[in-house]
């Protein structure tokens, strides 16, 4: 376990998950999974209208990249918005122990239910990840409301 982990640094890779997903067409939300002990299990990004598959969110994609743990508590998910209320699930479902947020200004998601659940939520406040996911909802703003589930 490294004693205290880079959040920026990892941060990093989710960025430029979201970064790659942008300019595939598509929402720019990216996403990556860690050990504890800083080593990268798998990164990924939102991939919902490139692949017309709702359930691919950075979150998600990052999480199955990573392939079977035999174990979560000692993993940190990096993703550069708040998880939604699915994603947020599948951090309680497999019980990861760190979600670190690149940003949850423009969109909260599920991380207060994530720290009553007593997840560690890191939410590092970064004006790239805002002005990215802020830009691109000012673009697209039937794209994301049907991402989060919105009318």
């Amino acid at each position: 376990m490294i004693a205290t982990p880079d959040y920026r640094a990892l941060l990093a890779t989710a960025v430029a998950e979201a970064r790659q997903g942008l300019a595939e067409g598509g929402i720019p939300i990216g996403a990556a999974l860690y050990h504890a002990d800083g080593r990268l299990l798998g990164c990924g990004h939102n991939r919902r209208v490139q692949e017309n598959d709702p359930s691919i969110h950075g979150e998600t994609d990052a999480f199955r990249k990573a392939g079977r743990q035999r174990s979560y508590r000692d993993t940190i998910m990096v993703t550069t918005l708040a998880p939604c209320w699915y994603c947020s699930g599948l951090v309680r479902q497999f019980n990861i122990g760190t979600v670190v947020v690149g940003e949850s200004e423009t969109f909260r998601g599920g991380i207060d239910w994530l720290r009553e659940a007593g997840v560690t939520v890191i939410d590092l406040a970064d004006r790239e990840c805002i002005e990215m996911m802020q830009g691109y909802i000012a673009a697209n703003p039937d794209v994301w409301n049907e991402d989060i589930g919105e009318g």
